[in-house]
């Protein structure tokens, strides 16, 4: 039970912790890359406003460095304009050293399709030819501004020629891997980090917890060492002087209530144990427990004018304690045989399922118990209808035991209510016999 509170409590603290860094990532990382994109496609687009044809250039391919330090070519125009449209104005970054360190290459294209000029200052990153190659394809696809090969393009209609410029992406490209790279790295380092100091958070918090319920535990089972003495004497009196006074009806009172308190008592102790020390387990023959435990029940469901059926599979086996084991079996049925009215059913079942365990079912007819209850009816005292407390020998642990022994032997107990019928099922790991190869 801490055990599952520990892990829930560490899977808390860890999705918050992993859900605040990815979103802190994402944000950083998103917003320092469209903040550096935007910029390098102002650049872009400044050097093309600033772009003039060199007066050498001609029809013939042209390698000569267009001059870009000069007037624009028609000041205040933008890129993707019409040939008199005016856009705004770009910042002026030429003076900047970033405009200055950036790699620029530019295209000139006639509007019959012949190459003008290519200026290409750094040949051994691109050739002139794959910039050329570039440029006649995106003019030919229409498209006005992208990447491609590492390299961020804008195009313009310059007068009688169309521009197509390039600008290098390789640096900033590599550098918000490089940051991304790092970033997940010791991200990862520091949720690494985090998540032992959460296992040692949630352990700090259940302490105080697991040591209160220990000590609870620890009660229990004292108090109930200490009180079977005084009920064993009171027992014992109480018959010797009904051999001398004979009937009585007082006398009668204590020795029910004395029995009563006698079998409370068995029965905090039992689940006390069960909780606090580990059975000693071996393998079982389940099939052969579950029907040895079901045959006594026969004739008490007889009695009580039950129909009783069996459907046990034979070879059933598990790891676990026998004496725990039919306990739960006694519950299950002891409580069908309870709540079962006159001339109903009750049904007994044991089989495998493909997930290699054993299931265990005992199903009556009654009265549904409502989904919010399902789960209450397995805790200590608890009973379905307080008005009849004190009626019956039954104290509302008996399910409450059979849950602690079904989690010991790393099993599942639930109930389920359906078209009249309550079915109490019992799911219990398997204990597959390996033979010894030949």
């Amino acid at each position: 039970m801490f055990k599952q509170s520990r892990r829930k409590i560490v899977a808390s603290i860890m999705a918050i912790l992993v859900f605040l860094w990815a979103g802190t990532l994402c944000v950083i990382y998103g917003s320092s890359y469209l903040e550096v994109s935007r910029k390098n496609r102002e650049m872009l687009s400044r050097h093309v406003e600033l772009y003039k044809l060199p007066e050498n250039a001609s029809p013939a391919k042209s390698d000569g460095m267009p001059r870009s330090d000069g007037a624009p070519d028609i000041p205040g125009r933008g890129f993707d304009e019409g040939e008199n449209k005016p856009g705004p104005t770009l910042p002026h970054f030429e003076d900047t050293p970033a405009f200055q360190l950036s790699t620029f290459y530019s295209v000139a294209v006639s509007d019959s399709g012949t190459i003008l000029s290519t200026a290409n200052p750094k040949p051994t990153v691109h050739s002139s030819e794959s910039l050329e190659e570039m440029a006649l394809s995106i003019i030919e696809n229409g498209q006005a501004a992208g990447v491609q090969n590492h390299l961020i393009y804008r195009t313009a209609q310059k007068g009688d020629y169309v521009l197509v410029a390039f600008m290098d992406n390789t640096i900033v490209q590599e550098s918000m891997t490089t940051l991304f790279r790092y970033t997940l790295i010791f991200g990862g380092l520091a949720i690494l980090a985090l998540f032992f100091l959460a296992v040692y958070l949630a352990k700090k918090i259940v302490e105080p917890l697991e040591e209160s319920y220990q000590r609870q535990k620890q009660f229990i089972s004292d108090a109930g060492h200490e009180l079977k003495t005084p009920v064993s004497v009171i027992g014992t009196n109480a018959e010797l002087l009904s051999r001398e006074v004979g009937d009585n009806l007082w006398l009668s009172n204590i020795q029910y209530e004395n029995k009563r308190m006698g079998a409370l008592i068995t029965q905090l102790l039992e689940l006390a144990r069960m909780e606090y020390a580990a059975p000693p387990m071996e393998p079982v023959d389940f099939s052969r427990l579950v029907a040895g435990e079901a045959l006594p029940f026969e004739s008490l469901m007889f009695e009580h004018g039950l129909t009783f059926f069996c459907d046990i599979a034979k070879d059933v086996s598990v790891y676990g304690n026998s004496t725990q084991l039919k306990q739960i079996v006694a519950i299950l049925l002891d409580n069908a045989l309870q709540h079962c009215s006159f001339g109903k059913e009750v049904a007994l079942a044991l089989r495998k399922d493909a997930y290699c365990s054993a299931i265990l079912t005992v199903c009556n007819d009654g009265e549904p118990i409502p989904l919010s209850q399902q789960e209450q009816i397995f805790e200590r005292f608890y009973r379905r209808d307080p008005a009849r407390t004190g009626e019956t020998s039954h104290y509302g642990l008996g399910l409450a035991i059979a849950k602690a022994i079904t989690l010991s032997h790393d099993g599942g107990i639930g109930v389920h209510c359906h078209d009249g019928k309550i079915t109490f099922t019992v799911r219990l790991p398997l204990f597959i016999r390996r033979h010894p190869s030949s």
